[in-house]
């Protein structure tokens, strides 16, 4: 039985970081990992390079161009005439950028000496995984040994009865990835994260999309003002955003998904020619035998562990979606590497307080720490500053006015508490504000940072000036 300093088992951004780490650190590593790509060869990467967070965004770029020459180029003096689209084409390009990241992770093993086993690992008594191989490898199931375990298998789409996945006019997340053209209708269930990112896919390329939400309001984790003006912004793009709408059944007339839901004026009836599932994910673990090894999970399968992801076993850790806090690829990457550290005998830490959230529409939503809500219920005395891109020089050559840059600090120390943007790059721009916050900087840090002009960056700047109710361009 082959023995490891560490076995971590699942691939995706929790556990490949983590083994990596581990490797650099000088410890022996396995990986186990059974993911299988379109083509049915093992891959690494799990969800997020497979079927999440890169593909996504590779379709969400491709159809912001497809978009952007239909219907504002002209404005910048560029004639476009005859643009049309080949979805299969554009899937292609997002299945080639998908193999060259997993490709690259597996280098990435190969450069730091990291076995990669390929199939499912099953938790067994004393340190002990089992792996199942999965593909074209052999069918002889193996054994390994290992000081310590990292589990990191991730999540999986969650469902609902009332509308049953057969990814043909019924499908998930993954689905709605592969479509070969563009539906006529189109219908979501779920105004989260996923359901307006694919929305807006597929409402650029021609669909009429209908985006149905239990909720009473949009992106309740999200500052409200931020969240009302996304609301308003992507209902004037076209897509047809119904709150309060509760799904309450599905059937089929063999050539269109027919959705039964209700709201506060009664029970509706659409049509769609194909309807996407996204009513968020659970965490993954049905390989893994967690209950049989005695690892505790939660009431929602979640497994438990301590603000070091330590489990109920020792020297078995747990990482990313399959526990507790916000299923984002940078949490489980950065908690990856706190474990591997703890390993290794280092401090590793992690600031779960700042973690940046991204919605990859257009213009982009983002944010870190407190919303004004959460500053509200728990009376919180604070500051507010917010600057519009309307008014910034590089988003007005840019053509991208729309959307606010909003700075929440301490009434007392000005420490910046949340800030939240919606805007041109706010993916980008975020990264600044978890800088600050981090090393627990104030507004007035970077109210008296010298931002380069002309940038998106400077409504940063002139946010954490309006804290102090001195912007210089409002």
């Amino acid at each position: 039985m082959q023995k490891y300093d560490v076995v971590v088992i699942g691939a995706g951004p929790g556990g490949y970081v983590a083994a990596i780490r581990c490797a650099q650190l000088g410890l022996s590593v396995a990986c186990i990992e059974g993911w299988l790509d379109e083509k049915g060869k093992p891959a690494l990467g799990g969800t997020c390079l497979n079927v999440g967070c890169i593909p996504s965004k590779a379709l969400l770029d491709s159809s912001h161009h497809y978009e952007f020459l239909k219907n504002d180029a002209l404005e910048h003096g560029i004639t476009a005439s005859g643009v049309s689209i080949d979805v299969n084409r554009m899937i292609a390009r997002k299945s080639k950028v998908v193999s060259i990241l997993t490709q690259g992770i597996a280098s990435l093993f190969r450069k730091n000496k990291i076995e990669w086993l390929k199939g499912h690992g099953r938790l067994l008594p004393d340190k002990r995984v089992e792996i199942t191989p999965v593909g074209d490898e052999t069918t002889e199931i193996s054994v390994v040994e290992a000081e310590h375990i990292i589990i990191a298998t991730g999540s999986v789409p969650a469902t609902i009865p009332v509308a049953e996945v057969d990814q043909d006019r019924i499908v998930d997340s993954t689905g709605a990835l592969t479509f070969n053209q563009a539906p006529r209708t189109l219908g979501i269930i779920g105004a989260g994260v996923i359901g307006l990112e694919l929305g807006s896919v597929w409402r650029r390329l021609g669909s009429e999309v209908v985006i149905l939400e239990a909720l009473d309001e949009l992106l309740p984790a999200v500052d409200r003002q931020i969240a009302n003006e996304a609301f308003k912004t992507l209902q004037k793009q076209g897509l047809d955003i119904r709150l309060g709408a509760k799904v309450t059944g599905t059937g089929s007339n063999n050539q269109q998904v027919i959705i039964h839901y209700e709201d506060k004026e009664g029970k509706h009836q659409i049509n769609v020619d194909r309807l996407v599932v996204a009513v968020g994910r659970k965490p993954n673990t049905s390989f893994l035998g967690a209950k049989e090894f005695g690892l505790q999970l939660d009431e929602s399968g979640f497994i438990q562990v301590d603000d070091q992801c330590r489990t109920n076993k020792p020297g078995v850790f747990a990482i990313g979606d399959v526990v507790r806090g916000p299923m984002l690829a940078h949490k489980a990457s950065e908690e990856g590497v706190m474990v591997a550290e703890l390993i290794a005998g280092q401090g590793g830490h992690m600031n779960y307080g700042i973690i940046p959230w991204v919605i990859y529409t257009w213009p982009e939503i983002a944010w870190a720490g407190k919303t004004e809500q959460d500053l509200k219920s728990d009376g919180t005395a604070y500051r507010v500053g917010a600057f519009p891109f309307i008014a910034s020089g590089r988003a007005r050559a840019m053509s991208e006015t729309g959307g606010t840059v909003k700075c929440l600090a301490a009434a007392d120390s000005d420490r910046l508490l949340g800030v939240h943007i919606i805007g041109p790059n706010a993916s980008e721009l975020i990264a600044e504000a978890v800088i600050a916050m981090a090393f627990d900087g104030s507004a007035e840090d970077i109210a008296r940072t010298i931002h380069a002009h002309p940038t998106l960056a400077e409504a940063m700047h002139e946010a954490a000036l309006a804290v102090d109710g001195r912007p210089i361009h409002i």
